[in-house]
């Protein structure tokens, strides 16, 4: 499912809010939440840059190590979409400029902001054989929900999409 509705009451303003999520690996506690943010600027390498960061939050958190196929295959979807939303914003955005992963106690939340215009969209019809145009079919699959937000004024956008967290 997509939509372009504005974040659900008590999550954090859109960015360049006055309230945004700490730099580097700090962590954000509020409301039984944990919020991390990684800038792009001036980096290269910026997909396993992002995993990297993202499994760090995960071992954080107590996902990592996974105990279990279900747990493990959790931590992987998470890596999945992470992957998935900051090459999009490579290919199609000319990059990202920043991301935010937030955890509460049933869903992770993953934001990435960028430049570009574009709205993305999973490819339709998709042809599992075509090559290309598979990341945000894998976003929609996996994911619990996800959108698009967009800031009146501010050129960019960010695209956020959210998992459960294992049983």
């Amino acid at each position: 499912m997509s939509t372009t509705r504005p974040y659900p009451p008590g999550d954090r303003p859109e960015p360049g809010g006055d309230s945004a999520p700490p730099a580097g690996d700090d962590a954000e506690p509020a409301m039984g939440r944990d919020t991390r943010r990684l800038g792009f600027a001036g980096e290269s390498g910026v997909v396993p840059l992002a995993r990297d960061f993202a499994r760090q939050a995960l071992y954080a958190w107590g996902w990592l190590p996974a105990e279990g196929a279900d747990r493990r295959a959790a931590a992987e979807d998470v890596l999945l979409v992470v992957s998935e939303l900051v090459t999009n914003a490579c290919l199609h955005a000319e990059g990202p400029d920043e991301m935010w992963i937030t955890c509460d106690k049933k869903v992770i939340r993953v934001e990435v902001s960028d430049r570009g215009a574009g709205q993305p969209a999973p490819r339709t019809p998709h042809r599992a054989g075509r090559p290309g145009g598979h990341g945000m079919f894998i976003v929609q699959r996996l994911c619990l929900d996800w959108g698009v937000v967009r800031t009146p004024g501010v050129t960019g956008k960010t695209v956020w999409a959210e998992l459960g967290a294992p049983a």
